[in-house]
């Protein structure tokens, strides 16, 4: 069985912006790059219950001609090719969705010749009360339908998304995963659908859209002027084995004291976590003047708000680290510098290419921060009462672990936040060439207690 769509239109156009910023840094990142993959689980609602597999592909093909991004392939020059028509396979599978998940984003996307979007359904059997597939032992994975060509039975628990980046960000994602919450519900999406890349390219390409790439490239010159060349500039050790390594900490301190900073502030979260990635950037590089590239997610116009496509690209924050002798003077520094940087991440790469080309000839080195952050929350909570003794103590409670390695990334320093059950997940993936091991668990303990002291051992008078 597949999920069988037909759209009401096709073409051919450039790639976006975000298109072409994701497309880029995969390139550099092959043949490791399934490193981008990335998906969803959605349980299937209680009031959508029970859910075939024949109902579940219904609305799944409903999904892929509502939102064009989701049949859109890689052509050639690069652009981008939407197609009318086409099927795309269905995984059953009898375990764990998760797993599922796993095992659907572990290979990287053909991306001239694969459908940007894979899905794994996970079925319960009704007969046997197991799930559908399963055999002794263990689960099992295989394509929907029996070996007679008749549809499987039992019902669907869990539908599993993995998305290509080409066609999607994490806020694309969660825009999908949520029209198909509605699709399963009420059969339909009120309201048309959002602009799709084909759309989003030939506005970049108008008159509004190059003025907006044109201050954003401006920012882009005067910061690259000031900056150091790059953040992390000097090989410091073999590596030992894979050169990339990801470390994360999960952290409940971290969580409750970030909170506190950002609402005695009145800034975000996130500035407290880019503000506070920065000081020990600083620290660990020697530099003065610390550069970091945020993703930020670009869904300022109200259209794209819920447009299933890769909209996120980078945006370029600069910290002096000598504005001020405490965190707090800092963050008073990182608050316009963080509203610069998401203004001039909306930007033509074509644009940036240039400026670092003609920057680096002037200054006889090639300009890359080589460094990132990237905060992948959703919700933003902050809260001034939590007390100095809670968060000491929930220290003790920290985890660190080392889920990832391998030979290959476009980024040297690459920062990632999520909110996780324990506390705040803070994972750090590193070229260990320039920031070995031990130095990678030390900045994140290290922001962890940069972050609990601040949060009290700083004179803060609260906004308003």
């Amino acid at each position: 069985m597949n999920i069988r769509f037909s759209g009401s239109r096709s073409g051919t156009a450039p790639l976006t912006w975000g298109q072409r910023a994701i497309w880029d840094t995969i390139q550099k990142t092959a043949p490791d790059d399934h490193y981008f993959n990335f998906g969803r689980v959605l349980k299937v609602p209680r009031r959508a219950r029970p859910l075939t597999v024949e109902r579940a592909v219904e609305a799944l093909g409903a999904l892929v001609e509502r939102h064009e991004s989701l049949r859109t392939r890689l052509g050639a020059g690069p652009s981008q090719v939407l197609e009318t028509s086409g099927a795309i396979a269905v995984t059953l599978s009898a375990g764990d969705p998760d797993r599922l998940l796993d095992t659907l984003a572990e290979k990287s996307f053909d991306y001239a010749g694969e459908w940007p979007l894979r899905v794994g359904l996970v079925v319960a059997d009704e007969t046997s009360g197991g799930a559908a597939g399963e055999a002794p032992g263990g689960a099992a994975e295989r394509p929907a339908g029996d070996t007679a060509g008749r549809p499987l039975g039992g019902t669907v628990t869990h539908i599993v998304l993995v998305f290509c980046h080409l066609a999607a960000d994490g806020l694309g994602a969660e825009a999908a995963i949520t029209d198909l919450r509605l699709l399963l519900l009420r059969g339909a999406v009120p309201g048309p659908p959002p602009p799709s890349p084909l759309d989003l390219a030939r506005w970049q390409r108008s008159d509004q859209g190059l003025r907006v790439a044109r201050v954003a490239a401006e920012h882009w010159e005067s910061e690259y002027r000031r900056i150091p060349p790059t953040m992390f500039d000097r090989p410091v050790a073999a590596p030992g084995g894979p050169p990339i390594w990801r470390a994360q900490i999960v952290s409940r301190a971290l969580d409750l004291a970030v909170q506190r900073i950002a609402a005695v502030h009145g800034v975000s979260t996130s500035t407290v976590l880019l503000a506070a990635s920065s000081v020990l950037v600083g620290a660990v590089t020697g530099h003065d003047v610390c550069a970091m590239l945020p993703i930020v997610g670009n869904r300022f116009r109200a259209d794209t708000a819920n447009a299933v496509t890769t909209l996120s690209q980078e945006g370029l924050f600069v910290l002096d680290l000598r504005e001020g002798t405490t965190f707090a003077d800092l963050l008073r520094a990182a608050k316009p510098a963080a509203l610069r940087a998401y203004r001039s991440a909306y930007h033509d790469p074509d644009d940036r290419d240039r400026l670092t080309a003609r920057i680096g000839r002037e200054r006889g080195a090639e300009i890359h921060p080589y460094c990132c952050f990237n905060d992948m929350r959703f919700i933003d909570l902050v809260d001034a009462s939590h007390d100095e003794r809670t968060v000491r103590q929930a220290m003790e409670e920290t985890v660190l672990t080392w889920p990832l390695s391998q030979d290959r990334l476009n980024c040297r320093f690459c920062l990632h936040v999520t909110g996780e059950p324990g506390g705040l997940g803070v994972s750090l993936t590193a070229d260990t060439r320039f920031l070995p091991r031990p130095a990678m668990e030390r900045y994140l303990y290290d922001l962890e207690s940069l972050l609990v002291e601040a949060a009290f051992r700083e004179v803060l008078e609260p906004v308003g």
